[in-house]
């Protein structure tokens, strides 16, 4: 869950999501440098959710756990169940 705690590594995952993208397909979508684009990469690949393959000089990025989009609509589901129970409590 820490790996996916930044808005830019939700964006890179969310761009996997649509299928492989080379890393140089990526760049322009992040108004940062390469190198800090790439620790994003990096802290994503080192927990198992990206992978990255390489053909000559350019490194194609896959997401290598699908299931973690799952996440997204599981922690929107503990937010609304939250939410109705706060407001339940509010109201009381």
């Amino acid at each position: 869950m820490k790996a996916l705690s930044s808005p830019v590594r939700l964006k890179i995952v969310d761009e996997l999501s649509r299928g492989d993208r080379c890393m140089c397909e990526l760049q322009p979508m992040f108004p940062m440098n390469k190198s800090t684009l790439s620790r994003h990469v990096a802290a994503l690949k080192n927990v198992g959710i990206v992978s990255e393959r390489r053909e000559g000089v350019r490194g194609y990025l896959k997401l290598q756990t699908p299931c973690i989009l799952n996440v997204f609509d599981c922690t929107m589901g503990v937010i609304r169940a939250e939410a109705k129970r706060q407001a339940k409590l509010a109201r009381g």
